[in-house]
């Protein structure tokens, strides 16, 4: 099996050789960034079908992190399309970030459709620098299908920790890398070079839970759920929350 993923990578890069090429040149990441939040909300809307039950479990616990003002201070990391909006509880003011502006006429019209919550801003940045946000000025930061495609996930939840107060909680859902040694974990490494193009720098091998585990938060609770779509690379999904 070993020997057999560089052949099939090369397969894959010569019959998607002229997406490769307009990577090498610098043409094809432009492109990507405008096409991908069209992609994201057709997905994010048959994902959250699929996720609905789950996702209001987990997102019914933020109603009680209520911080000094009274309201849920909440950044959703990697925003996207705001998907995740309809689940949150009312009284939340939300900060968005996500490092491609293109997702903004997606988030106005999101927010537009949720009048329960507090829009604040929209900040254009990566996860891993998140130096517009304030120390400890959170009570919530919300991480869904992120740390996939963030260049470093352990600089991320660094972040993560400095703007969370203390008490504050991180939730999270993510696709990870499918067991080692199985016939999906062999295609998602075949895959991964060329899937990191399409999904804009999405990783199919990831083992977040690790990363999760060693962030030094003070509780990590997490629970792992099969892939969503049997059509598509993306391994299992865990899914839970982690305590500052």
């Amino acid at each position: 099996m070993d020997i057999l993923v560089p052949l099939l990578q090369l397969l894959v890069l010569l019959l998607t050789l002229p997406l490769h090429l307009m990577a090498l040149l610098g043409c094809w990441q432009p492109l990507c960034k405008s096409y991908f939040p069209y992609l994201m909300a057709v997905l994010t809307s048959k994902s959250n079908r699929k996720m609905e039950s789950k996702k209001r479990e987990l997102f019914s616990q933020i109603k009680g992190l209520t911080g000094a003002s009274g309201k849920v201070d909440l950044l959703e990391l990697g925003c996207g399309t705001g998907a995740n909006f309809q689940f949150y509880p009312p009284g939340c003011r939300v900060t968005c970030l996500d490092p491609n502006p293109h997702f903004e006429k997606f988030l106005t019209k999101s927010m537009a459709e949720n009048r329960h919550l507090q829009y604040e801003r929209f900040v254009v940045a990566p996860g891993e620098d998140m130096r517009e946000l304030a120390d400890g000025s959170m009570d919530v930061v919300v991480c869904t299908l992120v740390l996939c495609s963030v260049q470093s996930p352990r600089k991320v939840l660094q972040e993560v920790q400095r703007v969370l107060r203390p008490g504050g909680v991180l939730f999270f859902w993510e696709h990870v890398t499918e067991p080692h040694g199985s016939w999906a974990f062999m295609w998602q490494q075949v895959l991964e070079p060329t899937w990191k193009h399409i999904g804009d720098g999405c990783c199919l091998t990831r083992e977040t839970w690790k990363d999760l585990e060693n962030a030094q938060f003070s509780k990590v609770q997490m629970e792992q759920h099969p892939p969503l779509f049997k059509w598509l690379p993306v391994g299992p999904h865990i899914m839970g929350k982690a305590v500052k």
